[in-house]
């Protein structure tokens, strides 16, 4: 058994500590708002927050996230009123919205350290969270409107 928190409740998740993260807050916990893009941690949609960090889940493994603090999209705000989540549809970022949790996760992290981003910060904090459909203007777009709201 590993135990962990997510979203604030401590959790015990039975597998292998080379499972990677993903896996088990997907398959074991039901938190299906993180996705599976590519497995090799390149495209940023299984992002979530391990101690307040981004990390790529589908690259964590569980015994990384014994005794730590995870957060989800799922946890980012009970009613979807967070700041980046209401940019984000402000904004109309989504096209397909596959890579949007990502996103947004990463993006969280960016304005919990530093609330007044540049566009200049924005992209080198956002670079390597893959769009295939290409919204990064309005990616940008959202998050400074956050940043501004927040």
């Amino acid at each position: 058994m590993i135990e962990f928190n997510v979203n604030g409740k401590p959790v015990k998740v039975e597998a292998e500590a080379d499972t990677a993260l993903l896996w088990a807050l997907r398959d074991q916990l039901g938190l299906t708002g993180t996705k599976y893009g590519c497995g090799g941690g390149y495209c940023g949609a299984c992002t979530v927050h391990l101690d307040g960090n981004a990390v790529r889940s589908c690259r964590t493994p569980l015994s990384v996230a014994a005794g730590k603090d995870i957060t989800t999209i799922e946890g980012l705000s009970a009613d979807r009123s967070h700041p980046l989540q209401t940019a984000w549809i402000a904004e109309q970022v989504p096209q397909c919205g596959y890579c949007q949790s990502g996103q947004i996760m990463q993006a969280a992290t960016l304005l919990a350290r530093n609330p007044d981003p540049t566009r200049d910060d924005i992209v080198r904090h956002m670079n390597g969270v893959i769009c295939r459909c290409g919204t990064y203007t309005r990616i940008i777009a959202a998050i400074q409107r956050a940043a501004k709201e927040a």
